[in-house]
């Protein structure tokens, strides 16, 4: 997965991933680590356990990372829409084998949640 985070292609065009807002799952210090090395920002929650671990170290268990709760409330959209979409079970199980035809099942479904 991170591997495909440093360039997204779109239509012939590469981006540039700038940010990634995930959820503690992926807040291990490797996650971190190659983040930082290829200069994406990272809004990821720490775990109670990395706290508490950090915090018994003293002033040798480093700095909390940076989180920005305002940015991180952007993901729930996201979730919300994926979830909305899960509704149609074509998208749930991706039965098209093909990324033209699930694109055109996801517009399809967009349209239908928009209409109703």
């Amino acid at each position: 997965m991170l591997d495909a985070l440093s360039e997204l292609s779109v239509q012939g065009r590469r981006l540039r991933v700038e940010r990634v807002i995930a959820d503690k799952a992926y807040a291990h210090h490797p996650t971190r680590e190659v983040l930082r090395r290829r200069r994406i920002k990272a809004t990821i929650p720490e775990r109670l356990d990395q706290i508490a671990r950090r915090k018994a170290k003293g002033s040798a268990g480093g700095r909390p990372p940076a989180f920005d709760p305002d940015i991180y409330r952007q993901r729930n959209v996201v979730e919300r829409c994926i979830n909305r979409l899960k509704q149609f079970r074509a998208f749930a199980t991706r039965y098209a084998k093909r990324a033209a035809y699930f694109r055109s099942e996801v517009i399809i479904a967009c349209i239908m949640l928009h209409l109703r």
